[in-house]
């Protein structure tokens, strides 16, 4: 490895126009694919022969740490890939990588050539790259928060350029990347705090809301009025599950109970607006796009009906596992809500109020009374075509009239 590279800038204009076209980036909404994939193409248009570049990166989301995107000059930006939480401390391929050593080593870049007399093939992806046609590798990083954040953990990016020229990279062609390196790194680092931004509140929040907070609806009483099939879950003999379990079991278990409920709504396309202790506020919003009462009351049975096979599916494994079985109960109903900012001016939270919500609590708690799983409204009843049984008038709490509510026929614990 050269450690006394030249750090003066390249002359090349079409250089400087790469680094110029990147700042701009920085200030707009290039995504972090789009800008992989066009610094490659620009580097190549001004005479830096890339077979293929990478960039690596740490994220804040709920289901993986990392993330990395791979181009190539041939087949172009590659599925990307997502790391799940903790792989990279454990997995054989990342301690072997010429990235882990780098971070490990705190080294601010590494080049390997990988054909003739001064190659060195000292890791595995090294080989997998020289057997693909490359001749030389070039590794950096480009940390954040200043060279002292530069460790594994930390923030930044690991990235690397490769090139299948006879003879590897020139001097003049590293230059150029280790100008351009940084001027990447730059505008990644906005594009990921973006990106990052939308993902905790897309977690938090559910990715409607979120995207109503991106647009600055933050105060007490922004919002709207909206129709929407309102589902609301609760997990059922839950006290008696907490004083009988540790905390660390019972609040696995309500996951559990939360992936079968919630998943099954996302999952249907539907949105998760809160979770209130082991309950559960989603709905199915009527905004156009083809979504009609009809097709949203459709797609709330499906999510009920997906959420029972995922609660069936988890009591065997609970029983296999010598646990006792869960249960759950869902109202459904259909109505008007306001979708909205409520709280105080100090602690806001995007969520649905108004009586249908009520009701559709209200409905979920007769589950107990009528040992029926999963209960709609008649409102509801009245859009989908199903074999419903009418349990009769019910009154509920806090509502005025009594609501006729109904069952599908095979629906019974």
């Amino acid at each position: 490895m050269n450690a006394n590279l030249p750090s003066s800038s390249h002359g090349n204009s079409l250089i400087d126009a790469v680094a110029d076209w990147l700042m701009d980036q920085a200030l707009g909404t290039a995504s972090l694919e789009d800008l992989l994939t066009e610094c490659s193409l620009r580097l190549n248009a001004a005479g830096v022969p890339l077979w293929r570049s990478a960039i690596a990166f740490q994220t804040l989301h709920p289901l993986y740490e990392a993330v990395s995107l791979i181009w190539y000059r041939k087949s172009g930006l590659q599925p990307v890939g997502h790391f799940p939480e903790g792989v990279n401390a454990r997995t054989e391929a990342w301690l072997n990588s010429p990235q882990y050593y780098l971070i490990s080593n705190n080294l601010p870049f590494l080049r390997r050539r990988l054909t003739g007399p001064e190659a060195v093939i000292d890791f595995p992806l090294l080989q997998e790259l020289k057997d693909g046609g490359a001749t030389d590798h070039l590794v950096f990083m480009v940390p954040f928060g200043g060279a002292e954040y530069a460790a594994p953990g930390h923030d930044g990016i690991l990235g690397s350029w490769t090139t299948d020229r006879p003879g590897g990279f020139t001097d003049e062609d590293i230059r150029a990347l280790t100008r351009i390196q940084s001027r990447l790194g730059v505008a990644c680092k906005i594009a990921i705090r973006e990106q990052i931004t939308r993902n905790v509140l897309s977690a938090y929040l559910g990715p409607e809301a979120g995207q109503q907070v991106l647009l600055g609806h933050i105060k007490l009483g922004d919002g709207e009025s909206i129709h929407a099939v309102i589902w609301f879950s609760d997990l059922r003999d839950s006290s008696a599950l907490a004083d009988s379990l540790p905390p660390d079991e019972f609040l696995a278990l309500v996951n559990d109970y939360f992936a079968c409920t919630a998943g099954a709504v996302i999952e249907s396309g539907g949105e998760v607006l809160r979770f209130i202790g082991d309950a559960q506020l989603g709905i199915f919003a009527i905004r156009g796009n083809g979504v009609d009462e009809n097709v949203a009351c459709e797609m709330a049975l499906r999510a009920a009906a997906e959420a029972e096979r995922r609660l069936l599916k988890l009591n065997q494994k609970r029983a296999a596992a010598g646990d006792g079985d869960i249960d759950f109960g869902i109202g459904l109903h259909l109505g008007d809500v306001m979708y909205g900012n409520i709280g105080v001016p100090e602690r806001v939270e995007f969520s649905v109020i108004g009586p249908a919500a009520n009701e559709a609590a209200r409905i979920e708690g007769l589950t107990k009374e009528t040992g029926c799983r999963v209960l709609v409204s008649d409102v509801f009843a009245a859009q989908v075509k199903r074999s419903w049984r009418s349990l009769g008038a019910h009154e509920l709490r806090g509502v005025g009239q009594p609501m006729e509510v109904f069952t599908l026929e095979n629906d019974a614990d």
